[in-house]
């Protein structure tokens, strides 16, 4: 058995042979494949009693020079070809870009829990982000307000729980804010901006790395281009957002992401919401600063509600501007669906979708595609007016 080893630019081909090769292999005979003469003339098969003597050349091998010189001139050309005249206009690779988006839960639940619930969303968010070269970053805060057994809807209370430490707090269940059942104040609510502008702050100022959806204590960048500790697999060469780019909450924290939005948003370039309630101007500063003074981008609830105390009236006079996406459920008996259409009443051109179910999140794709076609639109708007003001102001500059 012999073996022969053909060998063009792109790759190799071996071809076995039972039989012994008893003529040359030109290139006439296998013409797909570029072959070297010198790989022909040793395929030949030669009598023992010729080597004693030098034969004279032969009209075959008089022919063959003339080809390997050719051969060799095309070589050459190809090695000296200049290059394709569409490579210099070539494309650079595009440039990934991170979008940090707050996730905010519902009331008696948590960061995780909510992260647990959500999930099959997150992962078609990412999915769906990715023609458009944007990675999500979901972060999961946790209300800093633990709920006892008593603040569970429902609850009664029975003679076991009547002595002390009877109303026992609850290891996982917590709360942007409670609400006094006699006037409808919301106490607390200072905390729980106040838990959002620590969570903002972490990773926009301290550069703080979120993992599973959660800030840990761990940085990226030491502030001198240091890296501290390794970063996630899914950010190699993406590049980070500096700000909180929108908010998604649930319930109680879909009433917190409305607020959020509306105290964070400027009525006029540079110019903020003004703090009608002295007692709100702490947290309100505390958010406006972790996020650099940058409004959000967008801000989607599911199954929201107004906040309805006079104290936060400023928040929705005039109307929310930023652009918002409201999910309802046909079904829903937990929050009131007046208390939800108050609260679309008062953004500017809201979105809203009605899906046939309960108080839940629905994250069967069917009902995640309007949430991924309102923010890649969000997205996709404000980066075409960032580049158009940017135009503007080369214009202005150059004049």
């Amino acid at each position: 058995m012999f073996r022969v080893l053909i060998r063009t630019p792109a790759r190799s081909f071996r071809i076995l042979c039972t039989e012994p090769i008893s003529r040359s292999i030109t290139t006439s005979s296998v013409s797909r494949f570029t072959i070297s003469t010198k790989m022909a003339d040793s395929a030949q098969s030669t009598p023992v009693d010729s080597l004693a003597s030098t034969p004279a050349p032969s009209d075959t091998a008089s022919a063959n020079v003339p080809a390997q010189q050719n051969n060799k001139k095309q070589n050459n050309k190809k090695q000296n070809k200049p290059p394709h005249p569409n490579a210099a206009n070539a494309k650079p690779k595009p440039v990934k870009r991170e979008v940090r988006i707050l996730m905010l839960h519902g009331y008696t639940q948590s960061g995780p829990l909510f992260r647990a619930k959500t999930r099959a969303l997150e992962k078609l968010l990412i999915k769906a982000l990715s023609p458009l070269n944007l990675v999500p970053t979901l972060i999961y805060p946790t209300a800093p307000n633990r709920l006892s057994v008593s603040d569970i809807p429902g609850y009664e209370p029975s003679t076991s729980d009547s002595g002390p430490g009877g109303d026992k707090e609850l290891s996982d269940s917590w709360a942007w804010f409670r609400r006094e059942e006699a006037t409808w104040n919301y106490k607390l609510i200072n905390e729980g901006f106040e838990r959002l502008a620590e969570t903002m702050r972490g990773v926009n100022l301290e550069g703080r790395e979120v993992v599973d959806g959660l800030v840990t204590d761990s940085k990226v960048d030491d502030g001198e281009g240091k890296e501290i500790t390794e970063e996630r697999k899914e950010m190699k060469g993406v590049v980070r957002s500096e700000v909180i780019d929108g908010v998604i909450g649930f319930s109680q924290g879909a009433a917190m992401a409305a607020m959020l939005t509306a105290a964070m948003e400027h009525l006029a370039p540079g110019q903020p919401r003004p703090v009608l309630t002295p007692d709100h101007e702490g947290w309100v500063k505390q958010i406006r600063e972790a996020n650099k003074g940058q409004p959000l981008k967008f801000c989607v609830s599911y199954s929201g509600f107004f906040a309805l105390p006079p104290e936060l009236g400023w928040l929705w006079e005039p109307k929310v501007q930023t652009p918002t996406l409201h999910v309802l459920g046909s079904l829903d008996t937990v929050v009131e669906e007046s208390r939800s259409r108050r609260l679309v009443e008062a953004c500017e051109d809201p979105v809203v979708v009605v899906h046939p179910g309960g108080h839940y999140v629905p994250v069967s794709k069917e009902w995640v595609a309007p949430l991924v076609g309102f923010i890649r639109g969000c997205l996709e708007k404000h980066q075409q007016k960032t580049e158009e003001e940017g135009e503007k102001k080369k214009v202005e500059e150059s004049v």
